[in-house]
């Protein structure tokens, strides 16, 4: 059995292969996934898993170089940006439009979805490298 926290199989997989600059989105329950993009479904009811519990198991396996969000997270949902930023305090977070985030996910490796039902509860995670 996997020792580390993470143990849903689909999404250590999809962590494990990531190179440097690709990406990885955690999402709401709402945002829709364009179907050429690898869903992760880890959605069981509202609010389980939650959006930030999600990240903070993503975030002990995964190196993020930088976050992206949609600008009206900071307006619509500034609960998770806070937790967003007290998660990843040294890692730069970039802003696009909600309409410019939608189309970035699907350039992503997968989609993460939770199940959360708070607003513009996403973030898109660019991997890093650990050397």
């Amino acid at each position: 059995m996997k020792k580390t926290t993470l143990l849903n199989s689909e999404l250590s997989y999809a962590i494990a292969t990531l190179g440097h600059m690709q990406t990885l989105v955690v999402a709401d329950a709402g945002l829709p996934i364009p179907p050429e993009t690898e869903r992760i479904d880890l959605a069981l009811t509202k609010n389980v898993p939650g959006a930030v519990e999600t990240l903070k198991v993503i975030l002990d396996e995964m190196q993020v170089e930088k976050v992206i969000l949609a600008e009206e997270v900071k307006a619509r949902n500034p609960k998770f940006l806070k937790a967003v930023k007290a998660l990843l305090p040294d890692v730069p977070m970039e802003f696009v439009t909600h309409v410019i985030f939608k189309e970035m996910t699907s350039d992503a490796q997968a989609v993460v979805r939770t199940g959360e039902f708070s607003p513009y509860a996403n973030v898109i995670l660019v991997s890093g490298v650990v050397f």
